[in-house]
């Protein structure tokens, strides 16, 4: 079913296809002419390269500041919203590969805020989920990475990655609005009523920190404060913060033992 003629159009390779050797029930030839959509091997190479460095999966430093939870939420929001965008794709299975490469880059990131080994990890994150069949399709088992938060008195708050099946979908519904990635990003309005400083929790005196460019912060070679790594993780010019937070960040001596 390939062609070498294609329409580039909102993301998606359009093209007409051409098999002899797909049949229907009737032994017919069953997709000649019909209109193909193709994950471009590009968008996947492009994506792939957001978790990679020097052809290998790496861990997101930036992202070690945060809980376990909104680490594994945004991995699965970056994933899923891909996915789901070329589910109307013939080849939209072959983003597997794309999956193992950021599940791996998840793990090493876990790897690098524990200051641990990757099968550690895995052993401490790997579960499994079932997912519904459709019709009198059973059931299916599906590996996943997972964290559980218990709640007291509450239903438990639950993150993974993966849980899916990366499968073509004729009539699957694209929508046009990116995925919600979960992050502690909010209205700066909504942090100064919230009225708590976003690194050690106080409710004293909050005021807004303020930095020119986010990436005087990203400079190597030296240890980053952990309001620095907070910052970049939300990817903001602003922290709210407690007087007592700010000044220690403006003299150099905050010691970031508590982030909120």
């Amino acid at each position: 079913c390939f062609c070498y003629f294609f329409a580039r159009f909102l993301g998606y390779d359009i093209h007409v296809l051409h098999s002899d050797t797909k049949l229907d029930k009737r032994g017919q030839r069953s997709i000649n002419g019909a209109i193909g959509l193709r994950v471009p091997q590009e968008v996947m190479n492009l994506k792939e390269k957001e978790y990679m460095k020097k052809g290998k999966p790496i861990h997101k430093p930036e992202r070690t500041i945060n809980s376990d939870y909104d680490i594994i939420s945004q991995y699965q929001a970056e994933f899923r919203g891909f996915v789901q965008y070329y589910m109307m794709a013939y080849n939209v299975h072959r983003m597997g590969k794309g999956k193992r490469t950021m599940e791996l880059s998840l793990m090493k990131t876990f790897a690098n805020k524990y200051k641990s080994k990757l099968n550690k990890m895995y052993k401490k994150y790997k579960s499994t989920r079932f997912i519904k069949g459709k019709g009198k399709q059973k059931a299916k088992e599906l590996k996943v990475i997972q964290i559980v938060v218990e709640r007291e008195k509450k239903k438990p708050l639950i993150a993974y990655f993966g849980g899916f099946e990366i499968k073509f979908q004729k009539s699957a519904k694209i929508g046009d609005t990116p995925t919600q990635i979960y992050n502690t990003r909010s209205q700066l309005i909504d942090r100064l009523l919230n009225d708590t400083c976003e690194l050690c929790s106080s409710h004293e005196k909050i005021q807004i920190h303020h930095v020119k460019k986010l990436k005087d912060l990203r400079k190597t070679g030296r240890e980053q404060a952990n309001w620095v790594k907070r910052m970049i993780a939300m990817n903001r010019k602003t922290l709210a913060v407690c007087e007592k937070c700010h000044i220690s960040i403006h003299s150099g001596t905050y010691d970031g033992k508590k982030i909120g």
